[in-house]
């Protein structure tokens, strides 16, 4: 079977194409961080080959990073604009060639002061319309590059190891489900075997289903590291205490085998 994962090289889509290598599939990877040739918010004919040539297809391209990233930028021109412009000419081809596809969404698409989460929403409904799988992710962690776009326990663990203290951005009460990212891509490649027989009319959730303060994540590594933490008063800007509740439909064909702390403890070894 040959796949096609587009936003291969970010968090979720290295660990993927790894998984997907080690179960002996074949691998397209698309992703503008390896080529400036792969930028999905212009249209070019090396896509559309792919497109063509692949069975399946994982749409995780996005742009997007943790919350300190979503703060900053999630409610400028260019944020909207290059989200706007991946999904059109992404979901113009996979209509096109008629490609079966899971899009990766976000708990965040039912927050509704969130524009990152309305993009997300927009993304979900036209997969519906196209009878793809949405996939709505919970913070997923595993290693990462981009320093700017890096996520909450990324973060925490590199200030741990290089700076010796963990500065919190919030008071770190929020309360957070998270899923390490060989876990995630373990659960798509499931959802892409079960792609004919899988209902798709209600989004996937794909999470631990587990609730975790993000004071107690930074105290999980302080334990590691023996770092200090450095508090903050200030509450989170990001979902504002939204809170969403999964359904655990995906639990029928799949379950987190990485627990918080295993996961914690395998990413900082990885610094």
């Amino acid at each position: 079977m040959k796949h096609l994962v587009l936003g291969s090289a970010g968090q979720i889509g290295d660990h993927l194409v790894t998984y997907l290598k080690k179960q002996n599939q074949d691998v397209f990877e698309y992703d503008i961080i390896n080529s400036k040739n792969e930028d999905l918010r212009i249209y070019n004919t090396k896509l559309e080959d792919l497109i063509k040539k692949c069975d399946f297809i994982y749409f995780l391209a996005f742009d997007v990073g943790g919350a300190k990233y979503l703060e900053k930028y999630q409610h400028s021109y260019n944020f909207i604009s290059n989200n706007l412009k991946i999904m059109v000419n992404t979901f113009e081809l996979i209509e096109k060639h008629n490609k079966p596809f899971i899009f990766a969404s976000s708990q965040m698409s039912e927050i509704s002061h969130s524009t990152y989460g309305l993009l997300k929403l927009i993304g979900e409904r036209t997969t519906q319309s196209l009878g793809g799988i949405v996939a709505r992710f919970w913070n997923v962690y595993g290693y990462e590059q981009d320093e700017e776009k890096s996520h909450v326990i990324t973060d925490f663990i590199k200030m741990a190891k290089y700076k010796g203290s963990i500065q919190m951005r919030t008071d770190g009460e929020e309360s957070r489900q998270f899923l390490h990212a060989d876990d995630c891509s373990e659960c798509l490649f499931i959802l892409s075997k079960k792609y004919k027989t899988l209902n798709k009319s209600q989004p996937v959730h794909v999470t631990n289903f587990v609730w975790t303060k993000v004071i107690d994540i930074a105290k999980q590594i302080q334990l590691i590291s023996g770092c200090n933490i450095i508090t903050n008063e200030r509450k989170d800007q990001t979902q504002m205490n939204a809170m969403n509740k999964p359904n655990k439909n995906i639990l029928e064909h799949w379950n987190p085998k990485t627990s918080l702390i295993e996961g914690i403890n395998k990413l900082y070894k990885t610094y």
